[in-house]
């Protein structure tokens, strides 16, 4: 990869629905050079995947809580079981284990505090939980789902 994929790829973070002609403009390429780098950045998995991102506010999904996981089980069918149960939980939009005291951390999103009630009795029903702690976000001061592409090693073509 070099400084033009790099610009490639910021320019797809910030708007997935930007016309080929569009980024290749953008980026000092013809079309075709633009279009077979956006290719293989696919077929590399450098780009995993083209999203819409909705507001979780227009969708009446307002609320988000962290919410930090403690389990004394620690064996793979547990956390399989668990990769099961969240991934069952359109709730649970992102989940991260972690080293230190907390094993785990949930990103959810919901209506209310009712149903974040409603998926914690849901989670706790179908997988054994040591410890659970929730706190509520109170304001988003930053998100993005952009990873920075200043780290990237140039690579030769």
């Amino acid at each position: 990869m070099d400084r033009i994929d790099q610009k490639i790829l910021d320019l797809l973070q910030a708007d997935a629905t930007l016309a080929i002609a569009a980024i290749a403009e953008k980026v000092g390429l013809s079309v075709a050079p633009c279009w077979r780098r956006i290719k293989k950045l696919e077929d590399e998995g450098v780009i995993c995947r083209r999203v819409a991102l909705v507001d979780r506010r227009k969708v009446n999904v307002p609320m988000t809580l962290f919410v930090s996981v403690r389990t004394t089980r620690h064996a793979i069918e547990w956390v399989e079981h668990f990769r099961k149960v969240i991934a069952d939980v359109p709730e649970i939009v992102e989940v991260w284990r972690l080293t230190g005291d907390i094993d785990y951390l949930l990103r959810i999103v919901v209506p209310d505090i009712d149903a974040y009630d409603a998926v914690y009795k849901r989670l706790i029903e179908r997988v054994e939980l040591a410890d659970v702690s929730s706190a509520i976000a109170m304001e988003e001061l930053k998100y993005t789902t952009a990873v920075p592409t200043g780290y990237i090693k140039p690579s030769r073509r």
